[in-house]
């Protein structure tokens, strides 16, 4: 991993681009990281864009503000390639991860002439066969995890573990389903 990592997710109110961040910020400050993750709103609503933040490091991390040129960025809804500049500062070291089922060649011309690298994700499919209902974060942050290298595979699904049993431990059916929905993303981004 590099020394700075920084993230920037776009999404829409309610489909867990907020949740994604933070849950990325508390697996990697488990690890030993150095972690910031937040949101930054506009309207808030319902389906309303959003965008949250990381910056994961193995140094103290002294700046706050939100990331202007990220090495990566997450668009957990794709209808948002046609409103928001979701390259805007994006490094072509880095790359964008974008959750869709059509393949790269459909994207690019949407993607305003960025030359990085394009990863997809179909986090649809993936978490209603894992969890029966459509919520993209988890697939995605799983992605995520994969393409940047923030961590080891076997650390994140283990910290995810941990995480998970904490917030549903009266609901093994949905720990179970978000651990499958991690490992299937893990092996099906693009």
């Amino acid at each position: 991993m590099n020394d700075l990592i920084e993230i920037r997710w776009h999404g829409r109110g309610g489909q867990g681009a907020k949740t994604a961040a933070m849950l990325l910020a508390d697996v990697a400050f488990s690890i030993g990281k150095q972690v910031q993750g937040f949101p930054e709103y506009g309207p808030e609503r319902m389906g309303a864009p959003i965008t949250a933040y990381n910056r994961i490091s193995d140094r103290e991390l002294r700046v706050h503000s939100n990331i202007y040129h990220p090495d990566y960025v997450a668009v957990v809804d794709e209808t948002l390639l046609h409103d928001v500049d979701v390259t805007s500062g994006l490094s072509v070291d880095g790359g964008i991860l974008i959750n869709t089922d059509k393949n790269k060649d459909e994207l690019i011309p949407l993607l305003r002439g960025y030359q990085g690298n394009v990863y997809t994700i179909d986090a649809r499919k993936i978490s209603e066969e894992a969890l029966g209902k459509y919520f993209p974060n988890m697939p995605m942050l799983a992605a995520m995890v994969k393409i940047t290298g923030v961590m080891d595979e076997e650390r994140f699904f283990k910290e995810m573990q941990t995480s998970l049993e904490h917030k549903f431990a009266k609901k093994p059916e949905v720990l179970e389903g978000n651990m499958k929905a991690l490992r299937m993303a893990f092996k099906e981004v693009q």
